[in-house]
């Protein structure tokens, strides 16, 4: 790596968490490990840190592209994310796409098929495809000739009369490479945070780079403001779990409530809302059931469900003061991790927009993944911001 290390992680990179829902996935231990990144984080960008932490740029790229060789049978092949499905779907050929997938997604990796067997990839990377040439338009944004491609909610855009914006026009397709796997086989691919890509063969069908934050540390300085603003979130987070740290920990023992805790995040994430409460989420759950419940035929069946809805509901309506905590705490790590994504956002390079009915709107880059000295990565986004638009935009790549 060029110059941060990677960090092993015995998972695939399928899917991240993001910061502040730490508290709902993993309890007390989960809250306390999001404390401790966004100090490190804090500490890093001041440029006192002793301690490694990685820190890549989150690009909106899609689809997610796997590419190199198979260590099985020494082939060169593309996939999606379902290359690690029961059934792997790895592409070798055209024909193979065509028989594992449809639409805009075949079209696609048809393209990266062809233009990734070049670089000379050794081993297997996964990367965040940017565009590929029929994406990419021309037009005037703010008063300047730009080439723009959108390949997910964020429209990226680069000067016409640029050397980028040469490179853009020129390629065939676009990409961001952000992980590398080891491994004797498809099943026991290993993560590795940060791909390499300084011995990869240049071409110019192929715009690629690595996802590094770069510059990082001690680039940024935060003001008396902006320290207070992260110091009082984090203790409001750590009177919390004083409180309640019983409480969570019983919370997240349980699946089944944990993942409806987790759906009414996102719910309420659509809908622009950043903090939920104990009512609410009772509400929402009863809600649930009773649309399930509607559908059954059988009394008996109905019966059932309506126990278990009372159940989880009365439970809830039980510890209401704790879970409301609980969510005042869920919303004070977003805080303070919103106050460490400002600094990391001051550093775009490459301006990037939201299209809206009057135009674009300038916004930030989508977000950052931060992986600290032992492995364990999480993802810092605006979720006001992208990740409600993330839930309704058209994508037309999973086709």
């Amino acid at each position: 790596m060029k110059t941060l290390s990677n960090f092993l992680v015995e998972e695939k990179n399928l899917h991240l968490e993001h910061l502040e829902d730490e508290i709902f996935n993993r309890g007390s231990a989960g809250a306390n490990e999001a404390m401790n990144f966004i100090e490190s984080l804090v500490t890093m960008l001041q440029g006192n840190s002793n301690k490694k932490m990685n820190v890549t740029v989150k690009w909106d790229g899609a689809p997610a592209v796997f590419a190199g060789i198979n260590p099985e049978n020494g082939k060169f092949f593309v996939a999606t994310k379902s290359l690690f499905n029961k059934t792997p779907k790895i592409n070798y050929t055209d024909a193979d796409i065509d028989a594992n997938h449809g639409g805009g997604l075949a079209g696609k990796l048809k393209v990266a098929l062809k233009y990734l067997s070049k670089l000379g990839i050794t081993g297997v990377i996964q990367g965040d495809m940017l565009f590929t040439s029929e994406d990419v338009n021309t037009e005037t944004i703010d008063g300047q000739s730009m080439y723009s491609f959108t390949p997910n909610t964020i429209t990226y855009a680069v000067p016409v009369d640029s050397k980028l914006g040469s490179r853009i026009a020129a390629a065939k397709m676009g990409i961001i490479f952000h992980t590398t796997y080891e491994g004797k086989t498809i099943a026991d691919l290993k993560a590795n945070f940060g791909a390499d890509v300084s011995g990869l063969r240049k071409s110019k069908n192929v715009y690629f780079d690595d996802a590094d934050y770069k510059d990082v540390s001690g680039s940024a300085t935060f003001t008396k403001k902006e320290t207070e603003e992260i110091r009082k979130n984090l203790a409001g987070v750590r009177r919390v779990l004083t409180k309640n740290k019983r409480l969570i920990d019983k919370i997240t023992s349980d699946k089944a409530l944990k993942d409806l805790i987790k759906i009414y995040t996102n719910a309420n994430v659509r809908v622009g809302k950043d903090r939920g409460s104990a009512q609410e989420l009772a509400g929402f759950i009863a809600s649930r059931f009773d649309q399930r419940i509607a559908k059954l035929k059988t009394d008996a069946a109905k019966k059932k469900l309506e126990t278990e809805r009372n159940t989880v509901t009365r439970f809830i309506d039980s510890i209401s003061k704790g879970m409301n905590d609980l969510f005042s705490a869920q919303y004070y790590l977003a805080q303070a991790k919103t106050v460490v994504l400002r600094k990391l956002q001051s550093l775009n390079t490459m301006p990037s927009f939201i299209k809206t009915d009057d135009g674009y709107r300038v916004t930030d880059p989508e977000g950052f993944v931060a992986i600290d000295h032992v492995g364990k990565a999480v993802k810092l986004v605006d979720r006001m911001e992208f990740s409600k638009a993330n839930f309704t935009v058209s994508k037309d790549w999973t086709k």
